[in-house]
């Protein structure tokens, strides 16, 4: 584990999990709202023989630090802040990984830093709402739900956070990876989820429909069968994205990392085993 002071930030502390081969391709990850880096532990036992994972926690989330001004928690600032990991860690590119609102994290990055992008792997992603109205409506909601956070506190808004539809299908998961998934959510500061609501919510973000077409890495595009509206979203992102790839992955909602691991591990393998990347600090090139 490393604690990075970001100049980006203002000088708080972003968490950082460094698994797997140091000299393999890198990965960098970036979980959900309420997650933290432990969301990828499944990944990198997967892959830590052949792959570097670098696991974030999102400013807000995890071990990372609580800033308590909102403004340090925007879209720009998360991306300003994410190339300073890369400059820190002396990366050249990376391959974007990136679930819910990580996932919008990681296609803000693509599309604002193109050349240090090898690949970009979005989950129950979204390029953000188009209109004005939509994302007036979302802040609204966002800023009500932030302030839900801060007058109830962490237990109660994980109790009700796991009662929304958009968990449904988490049902079936085995009583230790609820447990193991509730745990984690309740290790996250309120204030820092309430920022990060407003700072970075869906309808905080600048929208990305219109640069989709921009995107030349290789890109791919998950989501759960059972997640209607984010399996339309990622149909509607492919179809916008050149030369992309799309896998509507079965028996699984909106966290289909965690309800069907096996398939999303084999589904971004099978990505990556097709991407070439430089070296860290060479020229040539070499295959996932």
């Amino acid at each position: 584990m490393s604690r990075l002071v970001m100049k980006a930030l203002g000088g708080v502390h972003l968490n950082l999990e460094d698994w797997g081969a140091p000299g393999g391709p890198p990965v960098l990850a970036l979980h959900g709202f309420t997650g933290s880096a432990a969301t990828w532990w499944f990944l990198a036992e997967a892959i830590c023989n052949r792959y570097r994972l670098l696991a974030v926690d999102v400013q807000g989330h995890g071990g990372s630090d609580s800033h308590p001004d909102p403004r340090l928690y925007t879209m720009e600032r998360t991306v300003q802040a994410l190339e300073e990991v890369l400059d820190r860690l002396d990366l050249e590119r990376v391959h974007w990984l990136g679930y819910s609102m990580g996932g919008r994290i990681a296609l803000s990055a693509a599309v604002a830093l193109p050349d240090r992008t090898a690949s970009l792997v979005l989950e129950s992603a979204s390029p953000g709402l188009r209109t004005p109205q939509e994302q007036a409506l979302r802040v609204q909601d966002d800023m009500a739900l932030a302030e839900r956070i801060l007058q109830g506190g962490i237990e109660v808004f994980v109790n009700y956070w796991q009662s929304i539809p958009l968990w449904a299908s988490q049902a079936r998961l085995a009583p230790e990876v609820k447990a193991r998934l509730r745990a984690q959510r309740l290790d996250n500061n309120r204030l820092g989820l309430a920022n990060s609501l407003r700072g970075i919510g869906t309808g905080a973000q600048p929208a990305l429909h219109d640069r989709l077409g921009e995107i030349s890495a290789p890109t791919l595009f998950l989501a759960g069968e059972e997640d209607s509206r984010y399996a339309a979203i990622a149909r509607e992102m492919h179809e916008a994205v050149a030369g992309s790839r799309l896998c509507i992955i079965k028996e699984a909602g909106h966290a289909a990392h965690l309800e069907q691991p096996q398939a999303f591990i084999q589904a971004v393998e099978t990505f990556w085993g097709g991407v070439t990347l430089p070296r860290p600090g060479k020229g040539d090139l070499y295959r996932l």
